[in-house]
């Protein structure tokens, strides 16, 4: 089992930055995609961000501009640095990971980490 956690949420000023962290730990061979969801009350789950092995990155129209994500593949560690943030990006954000070997859905999922824009 692969296990991930992340850090790095919490309260922020609308404008302001905050960066994520996602470190997987477990029976980890070689991890392909890695992948930030976020969850707001009462909505969906919706993608933010992805990035391959190899540091190809895809984005919500949302968050193009303004998110990055990026990771450390010695350390099995993805990051997403969320600038110029909105009242609108209060969410839970979670982090997700697949064995470079699986295609399709996610397997592995964070618990979250709650980030919340107000003044």
């Amino acid at each position: 089992q692969v296990q991930l956690v992340e850090s790095g949420g919490g309260l922020v000023q609308p404008g302001g930055s905050l960066r994520l962290s996602c470190a997987a730990s477990g029976r980890i061979f070689s991890i392909g995609s890695m992948g930030w969801y976020r969850q707001a009350p009462g909505n969906q789950r919706e993608l933010v961000a992805t990035i391959t092995s190899r540091g190809t990155s895809n984005y919500a129209d949302s968050v193009k501009g303004r998110f990055t994500i990026s990771r450390d593949n010695a350390k099995n560690t993805v990051f997403l640095q969320m600038n110029s943030l909105k009242p609108e990006d209060t969410a839970v954000y979670s982090c997700a990971a697949r064995p470079a070997s699986v295609v399709g859905p996610y397997p592995y999922w964070g618990r979250g980490a709650q980030v919340t824009v107000s003044s």
